[in-house]
């Protein structure tokens, strides 16, 4: 249980931490605006991205509980701002050679939240591993 809540809290964290650096360069919206009317289905994913964005998850949770202590063990915004893009930059190398993009990842954690049978087929998967 608690690989399973690891996996979607840093499926969760990551989504926010990997997209943000591409929110950051869309000065018109209109991306973010068309990514949220063209919502992913559990039917535009393969079992092989499946399984990818669920070893992919696992080690972002490892990275993401790692870098949530260094985190909170500095007040210094600089230090924090120097550890979040670390963390972030770790996640991406991850997601990279898991063999997905960045932006399938996320596509499939949006998916993964707003489809409950889609968050079981990947639960199973992440089990298996």
């Amino acid at each position: 249980m608690q690989k399973l809540t690891a996996l979607f809290a840093a499926t969760l964290l990551t989504a926010g931490m990997i997209s943000a650096p591409a929110m950051a360069q869309d000065t018109g919206g209109q991306a973010q605006q068309q990514t949220q009317q063209a919502a992913p289905t559990a039917q535009d994913f393969t079992d092989e991205q499946l399984q990818q964005f669920a070893d992919a998850s696992q080690q972002i949770a490892a990275i993401s509980q790692k870098y949530t202590q260094k985190l909170q063990g500095t007040d210094d915004q600089s230090k924090q701002q120097a550890i979040r893009k670390e963390a972030n930059d770790k996640m991406v190398s991850v997601v990279q050679d898991s063999g997905l993009t960045v932006e399938t990842f996320n596509a499939i954690g949006q998916a993964i939240q707003q489809d409950p049978e889609l968050m079981k087929r990947v639960q199973g998967m992440a089990n298996k591993s």
